[in-house]
């Protein structure tokens, strides 16, 4: 039985409760393993360790791993100021890398021969698992019941209910996966392309009505302050996620492309990450040269797409986080901001390191270090090109 050891990756819902009784009966040693990327409580993690156990869990761990989620993957989404399609700031596609590195790790610490997931044939998480556990543990066989079986919700109900578990699985009008990155909602309305997401279905309401301004400060991009508070950035995101979500900020529907090839609309929550996002982006444009942002905002969504897709372990995503951790050695100051019902302002900046300095001129209004001679000598110039390629066609 030693060679039977199994790790599953159990997040405590129908597919992978079914995986684990499934694995369990036929004589597999399931580890079942909860990687915690800020989407469970204590108390949830209890329930979800007690479900396992009752299910035919050998053993059960949490594994939390929300700072390495920061520092692997959540610090280069605010230094690129990434959101998919102009929109999504990839709450939960990138957690799944996280989960999935954490997951074969432990699988290859106790040299288990198995390792499997509970992911469907339609969605993205099986390419994201399966990409990560075959490059980080090769030899493993990857068991997807699910997948394979072409497994229906009421096939895994009525399996459950045949082993004598008296567990109800009400099939929730709302799909919901939260973590430290952002809250996902999928339903009813996010499978068709003109319904919206209903207020109710959002996680939280609006209770803050009165504007609120508050201060964050970058150092080296990183966040270091948010008002008087000082910690780190794992708690200073969960810091403005607690305040701002009183304001219902940071909704939005995402419509992209799969890794598989089809369409996808989903639904989400992420007011923090919006607004660092924002307020991060805000400072670069003050502190950074126009190729820098140029370049920046081209090798930013190219790291976002790759992520997206599970390809976190090609090399030249490690070559895209140099770049981006060089380009932020100016990124320092402070964002004024205004918390609004179900938005927010983006007030101004404060950085010793403003490019925008007014010894050199003022837009708009005056020149203090070039005359006017020389502003039409470079326009002259500056017409070159065009005078020549004009000039030459009016002729054809």
């Amino acid at each position: 039985m030693k060679n039977k050891i199994v790790v599953l990756a159990y997040s405590g819902g129908l597919d992978t409760s079914y995986s684990l009784k499934k694995l369990s009966s036929d004589g597999y040693l399931v580890h079942a393993i909860t990687i915690n990327t800020g989407g469970f409580t204590n108390k949830e993690v209890n329930q979800i360790s007690k479900k396992a156990f009752q299910l035919g869990a050998n053993k059960y761990k949490c594994i939390d791993a929300i700072d390495p989620f920061y520092k692997k993957i959540v610090k280069y989404l605010i230094f690129g100021n990434i959101l998919k399609n102009n929109t999504y700031p990839l709450s939960v596609s990138s957690e799944r890398i996280i989960q999935a590195i954490e997951v074969v790790s432990y699988s290859n610490k106790i040299k288990a021969k198995y390792i499997s997931h509970g992911s469907t044939g339609a969605g993205n998480d099986q390419v994201r698992f399966d990409q990560i556990f075959q490059i980080l543990a090769p030899d493993s066989e990857i068991i997807t019941l699910i997948r394979d079986n072409k497994l229906s919700r009421e096939d895994e109900i009525k399996y459950l209910k045949s082993k004598g578990l008296k567990i109800e699985w009400k099939k929730a009008k709302y799909s919901i996966n939260k973590g430290l990155w952002g809250t996902s909602i999928g339903g009813s309305e996010t499978l068709t392309s003109n319904q919206p997401l209903p207020e109710n279905a959002y996680p939280n309401r609006l209770k803050s009505k009165k504007d609120k301004k508050i201060e964050i400060e970058f150092k080296k991009g990183e966040l270091i302050r948010i008002n008087s508070i000082k910690d780190s950035p794992v708690n200073l995101i969960k810091y403005l996620q607690n305040l701002a979500e009183k304001y219902a900020i940071g909704r939005d529907i995402h419509v992209g492309d799969t890794i598989i090839g089809i369409k996808g609309r989903v639904a989400f929550e992420a007011a923090a990450p919006i607004i660092i996002i924002k307020a991060h982006h805000l400072l670069e444009k003050h502190t950074l040269s126009k190729w820098q942002l140029f370049q920046k905002e081209s090798i930013s969504n190219f790291y976002g797409m790759l992520l997206h897709e599970g390809q976190y372990f090609d090399p030249v995503m490690r070559d895209i986080e140099s770049f981006l951790i060089n380009s932020q050695k100016t990124v320092n100051g402070t964002v004024y901001i205004k918390l609004r019902p179900y938005s927010f302002d983006l007030e101004g900046i404060n950085s010793k390191y403003d490019l925008m300095h007014g010894a050199f001129g003022s837009y708009g209004e005056i020149n203090n270090n070039w005359t006017a001679d020389d502003v039409k000598g470079f326009i002259k110039l500056n017409t070159n090109a065009g005078k020549i390629y004009h000039k030459i066609n009016k002729k054809k």
